[in-house]
């Protein structure tokens, strides 16, 4: 379990579209299990319990504790998907500020890098 795949997700669990369906077939990610890590992934919510897309300040509480258990991993390497762009409906321009100034053993998307100053490959 080197590699975790990060991946947005929702409040129930229910890892059944997306990124979270691809952590749940590929990555072990328990179904029912909405936050933090699970099998060699970790959920940040992006989509409250009955499927709602939450408000950014919500999301940005759940990134913030991502960074912390990444800093405190660092002997792990973190795959971050671009949570929050597709099902829940951010931009990029939105989301990916909110992982400036991630240690760095966060590889976070390309797409990112306009926005944040870096590139998956700077990392």
């Amino acid at each position: 379990m080197s590699e975790i795949f990060v991946f947005g997700s929702n409040l129930a669990g229910r890892h059944g579209k997306g990124a979270a369906l691809h952590a749940r077939k590929h990555y072990g990610a328990e179904y029912g299990v909405g936050v933090g890590l699970t099998g060699s992934a970790y959920a940040i919510p992006t989509k409250d319990g009955k499927l709602r897309t939450l408000p950014l300040d919500q999301i940005k509480e759940y990134v913030d504790a991502f960074l912390v258990f990444a800093t405190q991993n660092a002997n792990l390497t973190f795959r971050v998907t671009a949570i929050g762009t597709g099902l829940a409906g951010y931009s990029h321009a939105e989301i990916a500020p909110m992982f400036e100034g991630s240690p760095g053993n966060c590889r976070l998307p390309p797409e990112w890098g306009a926005f944040i100053g870096t590139t998956a490959a700077d990392q």
